[in-house]
């Protein structure tokens, strides 16, 4: 009887990997057990394993569960693990195969509805992962090619998040005089950016809808500190130097596309504000007030050498124009505290206030 194991065990070495290593032949089950595990390798991905005949068939999918049927993702059949794989979390040494970290997304049960080599149809009943979906076989050539799909409908209420929206105006204007209802931010004069969090991966969108991601090659890795997290965020890609927004090395960078953007990532690196979260985690915020969306942007904790999130200031605008001055910032946007997102629009809502 083959050794449905021997590729696991030619792939690893017992002694550089914390990796389960059975020493028995595999034992079959039930076949209803399943582990999603969030893979931190050379790429983020997920990998799905379903129990089956005393092993656990593996796939590995670069963006995730879709959770929406209209969501096909690449599934790579990858080898069998032993079903020790189910509970295991924890860092694959650098250099070996897999290295980086892993950690149990999910798990749970499963039915099977059809399995053969062409497809796999189940029902997952996990604590994230619900509902039924199909592999299918795309009979490539070397047949490691799946496609995975949610076949019955989302969970109800949840929505896709949508590529971009049209961003919302801060029209030129004043201190208001009711200072106490509205918010305050340093306007960075940066350009305008939606940057769409899905599946670990970034794609960003300048004010006018064009795809710039191959221009801010710095900004990718937010996806993967992000992992499954779904986002659309506004704010600035800005350029600083001494300190201070520097327009010169931003117009470089707005020109710079592919390898002329990475080759510049060292001598004129960008940075990205978030200022907003439209949606989240399949559902859209728009109608939230700008308080409410920024404590939902505080939660999800983006810090890093390339993005982060800015303080706002609740009321004092008088001294946050007078800092922003100070500092050598263009001015400052005064936001209705209790406003939401109208993309395109503004309606007075949004005042930009010179410096």
């Amino acid at each position: 009887m083959a050794d449905k194991l021997e590729e696991y065990r030619h792939k690893r070495s017992r002694s550089r990997t914390p990796e389960p290593w059975p020493d028995g032949p595999p034992v079959p089950g039930n076949d209803e057990l399943f582990v999603i595990q969030e893979h931190h390798a050379t790429r983020l991905h997920w990998d799905f394993r379903l129990e089956r005949d005393g092993v656990l068939v593996s796939w590995a999918v670069p963006k995730g569960l879709p959770l929406s049927p209209g969501v096909p993702r690449l599934a790579v059949h990858t080898e069998d693990h032993p079903l020790e794989y189910l509970t295991f979390s924890g860092e694959i040494p650098a250099g070996e195969y897999g290295g980086g970290r892993m950690t149990v997304w999910d798990t749970g049960t499963y039915e099977t509805l059809h399995w053969n080599d062409h497809k796999v149809e189940v029902v997952f009943h996990g604590a994230r992962t619900r509902g039924k979906y199909l592999f299918q076989n795309r009979h490539d050539e070397d047949g490691r090619d799946w496609t995975l799909r949610r076949l019955d409908p989302a969970a109800p209420g949840h929505e896709d998040a949508p590529d971009f929206l049209e961003p919302m105006v801060a029209e030129p204007g004043e201190l208001p005089a009711d200072d106490d209802a509205w918010a305050y931010e340093f306007a960075w004069g940066g350009l305008r950016t939606m940057l769409l969090v899905c599946g670990g991966r970034v794609t960003a969108h300048d004010g006018t809808g064009a795809d710039v991601t191959d221009r801010y090659p710095e900004l990718h890795k937010l996806g993967e500190e992000l992992g499954s997290t779904e986002v659309l965020l506004d704010g600035e890609v800005v350029v600083m130097k001494d300190g201070k927004p520097h327009p010169d090395g931003l117009e470089q960078r707005r020109r710079a596309d592919g390898a002329a953007a990475k080759r510049l990532k060292t001598a004129c690196p960008v940075f990205y504000f978030a200022a907003d979260v439209l949606h989240l985690d399949g559902r859209p915020t728009l109608e939230l007030p700008y308080t409410k969306r920024r404590e939902l942007l505080d939660g999800l904790a983006i810090e890093d050498r390339h993005w982060q999130v800015p303080r706002y200031f609740a009321g004092g605008g008088e001294a946050v124009v007078e800092a922003a001055r100070q500092h050598g910032l263009p001015g400052v946007v005064a936001k209705r505290a209790d406003s939401p997102y109208q993309p395109g629009g503004g309606t007075g809502d949004w005042l930009l206030i010179e410096s």
